[in-house]
């Protein structure tokens, strides 16, 4: 894995990094969005357009964070709630649009009011 989103992203969504992203690499949850382990091409171009600045290269992550390298992938490997086979690497987020789903870590954060 080389970047990661974290904590900061959570029910922000601003999707900057989506539009930035040349591979379509990076889903959207329902309360935050993943970055693919394995389709992500560490070009970086995602981290500087983060608003909330929640991407990091994954040596960069902070400590209160590192929970959160583990979970993106978690997101594509382990079969979430509602859903009965992973997600996988199906080549690209476009593909399968907003998936209305997270992990455990995410789903269990209180939520932020705007």
């Amino acid at each position: 894995m080389a970047y990661v989103i974290g904590l900061p992203c959570v029910d922000v969504l601003d999707r900057a990094c989506v539009d930035e992203c040349p591979v379509d690499c990076i889903y959207e949850g329902e309360r935050a969005l993943y970055i693919h382990p394995d389709e992500c091409v560490d070009c970086g171009a995602c981290e500087p357009v983060c608003p909330v600045e929640a991407i990091y290269y994954e040596d960069d992550l902070p400590e209160a964070l590192q929970a959160h390298l583990d979970d993106n992938a978690r997101f594509f490997a382990e079969p979430l709630a509602g859903r009965a086979e992973p997600i996988g690497s199906p080549g690209g987020a476009a593909k399968l649009g907003p998936l209305g789903v997270d992990t455990p870590l995410v789903a269990g954060q209180p939520r932020r009011v705007s």
